[in-house]
């Protein structure tokens, strides 16, 4: 809690977490490879993801540091507490779920803002510039709520690093 609110740190996973773009054979240091079958997965071959055991535990600190809340905003949505969760040490997250707020021209935006319902949140993701037009909407609405909210933009070639967690550490710091 921060000034008596629950405030939000959401979580991406292809790009944060799993950074994916990054060259084959050139993932940054701490990044294991997992492959994984899944049904829904199209292509014949495994699914092949990196992830940092690292993260899990320095997320969780700077969650009990700040006394921000954890949660998935992923496409991934439940699969991120079975399928990433466990392979970086995270314990089970509240999921935002996508499928009740179906606008693909806002992306997740609108679930987001239903989801973090007047709290201050921030956020992880690779992928905010994709629609610039309903981000600027989202974080004109929040700022004319008066909710504190720190987009950082995490680049999918590296995933998250000590520089992103020091910056949402930062931001609640300034609340």
């Amino acid at each position: 809690m921060i000034g008596g609110v629950d405030a939000l740190l959401l979580l991406d996973v292809d790009g944060p977490l799993n950074p994916w773009a990054a060259k084959q054979g050139s993932h940054p240091p701490g990044y294991v490879e997992h492959r994984i079958r899944l049904s829904w997965w199209s292509r014949r071959r495994p699914l092949v993801l990196w992830l940092n055991p690292e993260h899990g535990a320095q997320l969780v600190a700077l969650s009990e540091r700040t006394g921000l809340r954890l949660a998935w905003a992923s496409t991934w949505e439940h699969r991120a507490n079975t399928m990433i969760g466990p392979f970086i040490g995270l314990p089970n997250l509240p999921v935002i779920e996508f499928a009740a707020h179906p606008d693909q021209s806002a992306w997740k935006y609108p679930a987001v803002q239903h989801y973090a319902a007047g709290r201050p949140l921030a956020w992880l993701d690779d992928d905010f510039d994709l629609y610039p037009a309903a981000r600027d909407r989202f974080l004109a609405d929040r700022a004319r709520d008066g909710l504190a909210t720190e987009l950082v933009q995490v680049d999918r070639h590296t995933g998250i690093t000590a520089e992103h967690l020091s910056a949402v550490e930062a931001w609640c710091g300034g609340l």
